[in-house]
């Protein structure tokens, strides 16, 4: 189970797995940052076309609150467009990363970049080899659940790493939870067809609604992958039902900010 840390206000998570490893990482909270109201106030990102906007120099002070949290203060953070879908893109040392491209997960093996995903009720999943030198975030909505985006960045971090997925650690983040997440019977359909009997679905009455439980069906992707379950940290936090700790934009709109997952290599400590 993920565990809370803390420096001075600012709150986050982070995975025993990864920490074992001297990974350095966290899935943040919305506490101890700078950002006045809706935005309170550890606020790391914002939404497309939201007609009230943080100012960014108060999301770049957060980021570096956070960064400094877990000791990646030096590091040049890396980020991507998410788009819901299955793309990944990697970061090689000595090579250019243009921040932006649309994508939904990242990999790397620079231990002089930290790696960067948004969410506000999608999963965020951070990864790793075993010896800390190879790692991947990913942000994993209901699209990019069923797109493939987990099954993806997995095989994208084997090659990158010449490593087997049987020996990633991996850490699945705060998310929308299981009785909130109500979907219509197009996202139910997408889900059974993903993954079968197994998924992780639960279908209400006539109405032909339903919920899905992102949070298994993130895992049961990464068992696919062939991460193993002993290997995989997971939390019951739900980003919608706790709003003293977390943004959500299914709970509040636009008007709301988000959550990271940041990640990078162990031989930048």
């Amino acid at each position: 189970m993920l565990q809370p840390r803390s420096a001075r206000d600012l709150r986050y998570h982070v995975s025993p797995l990864l920490e074992e490893r001297g990974v350095p990482h966290a899935f943040s909270t919305r506490a101890g940052g700078v950002s006045p109201k809706p935005f309170d106030s550890l606020n790391l990102g914002m939404a497309g076309g939201a007609d009230v906007q943080d100012a960014q120099s108060n999301i770049d002070e957060n980021y570096r609150r956070l960064r400094a949290a877990i000791d990646c203060a030096t590091l040049g953070r890396c980020w991507i467009h998410q788009v819901h879908g299955p793309g990944v893109c990697t970061v090689r040392p000595g090579e250019v990363f243009e921040n932006g491209a649309k994508a939904d997960a990242l990999v790397s093996d620079d231990p002089t970049r930290m790696l960067s995903v948004k969410y506000a009720d999608c999963v965020p999943i951070l990864l790793s080899t075993d010896d800390g030198r190879a790692v991947a975030a990913v942000h994993a909505g209901w699209r990019g659940l069923v797109a493939g985006v987990v099954r993806a960045a997995v095989a994208s971090l084997a090659d990158l790493s010449q490593q087997a997925p049987g020996t990633f650690v991996a850490a699945v983040g705060p998310c929308m939870g299981f009785d909130a997440f109500e979907v219509g019977p197009e996202v139910l359909a997408a889900f059974a067809e993903r993954l079968g009997p197994v998924a992780p679905i639960r279908r209400d009455g006539e109405s032909g609604k339903g919920h899905v439980d992102l949070r298994q069906a993130a895992f049961l992707e990464l068992h696919a992958s062939r991460v193993s379950p002993a290997r995989i940290d997971r939390t019951d936090l739900c980003t919608f039902g706790q709003p003293e700790h977390f943004f959500s934009h299914r709970r509040d709109g636009n008007a709301t900010g988000r959550m990271a997952a940041v990640i990078a290599c162990r031989a930048s400590r």
